[in-house]
C-alpha cells in the first residue's frame, strides 16, 4: 500500500521547520513518518537524527561553534543554551525561566532516552552480538513524537529571535491579502459574534498566515486578470 501523510502519523513541529528553512530534513521527516508504522526499528535511528541535523543547522546559521564529534545531547544542551528561549517580555522572569528550565529538562531526558533507544533496539545502530528485541509502533511513535516536539519548539524559538522587528507580521498591512481571505472563506460564528476569517487565521494560527501571504498576489484574488503586455514604441 503506498504511504500517504493523511494515511498515519505527520511530524506537524518537523514539517513546520522544512517550511521556515530546513528543507533539508525532507527525506529524514517523511523517512521516520514511514518507518513509525512499517519499520519500527528505523524510527529510533531518524528520530535521533532529525533532532541532531536540526541542532547543527540552527548552530551553523547562528554561528555558534560546536565539534562536529558532539553527541547529541551535547549539542541540544549548546542550542537551548544559547537560543532566548523565553519571549523578551519575559526574559527578567525568575518564576518563568525555572518552569522552563524544568521543562526542557524533561525534553532532555526524554532526548537521552531516544538515544538510548536507538542504541539498543535501533535498525541501523552499532551491530550486536546476539537477537536484539523488536520494538513494535507504539514505542516508536513515542519517539517519533518527542522528536517533533523538540524540532518544532526549537527551530520556531530560533527563528523568532532572528526575524527583524520590520518582518513581524501586522494585520493592519495586509488589507488585500486580509480581503482576499475573506472572500474566499464564510464568516466566522461564535454564538450572534462574527469575525472576519482573516482574522480568526492571522489570530489563531500567524505561521500558515504567512506562509498564505507569502505566495498571495493580486492575481490571485482575481484569477481572470492577465499581465499588462509589455510597452512598445510606437511606430514612426
Amino acid at each position: 500500500m503506498t504511504y500517504a501523510a493523511s494515511d498515519g502519523f505527520v511530524m506537524h513541529g518537523a514539517r513546520a521547520a522544512m517550511a521556515g528553512g530546513l528543507s533539508h530534513l525532507d527525506e529524514q521527516v517523511e523517512g521516520l513518518e514511514r518507518a513509525v508504522a512499517e519499520n519500527p526499528g528505523l524510527a529510533f535511528d531518524l528520530a535521533r537524527t532529525v533532532v541532531e541535523s536540526t541542532c547543527r543547522s540552527i548552530l551553523a546559521e547562528r554561528s555558534i561553534a560546536f565539534d562536529a564529534n558532539d553527541p547529541l545531547p551535547h549539542l541540544f544542551r549548546i542550542v537551548t543554551t544559547h537560543l532566548p528561549l523565553l519571549p523578551s517580555a519575559a526574559s527578567s522572569e525568575s518564576e518563568g525561566r525555572r518552569t522552563l528550565a524544568r521543562t526542557l529538562g524533561g525534553l532532555h531526558s526524554s532526548l537521552q532516552g531516544v538515544c538510548e533507544l536507538r542504541n539498543s533496539y535501533g535498525f541501523a545502530s552499532h551491530g550486536s552480538g546476539s537477537a536484539r528485541l523488536a520494538m513494535e509502533t507504539a514505542q516508536a511513535l513515542l519517539a517519533a513524537q518527542t522528536a517533533d516536539a523538540i524540532v518544532g519548539f526549537l527551530y520556531r524559538v530560533h527563528r523568532q529571535d532572528r526575524a527583524p522587528a520590520a518582518a513581524r507580521l501586522r494585520f493592519e498591512d495586509n488589507e488585500g491579502f486580509n480581503g482576499y481571505v475573506d472572500e474566499s472563506n464564510e464568516p466566522v460564528h461564535i454564538f450572534d459574534l462574527e469575525y472576519r476569517p482573516s482574522e480568526v487565521l492571522f489570530g489563531v494560527d500567524q505561521e500558515a498566515y504567512r506562509d498564505l501571504l507569502a505566495t498571495y498576489s493580486p492575481s490571485t484574488a482575481d484569477p481572470e486578470v492577465e499581465p499588462a503586455d509589455e510597452l512598445t514604441e510606437p511606430q514612426q
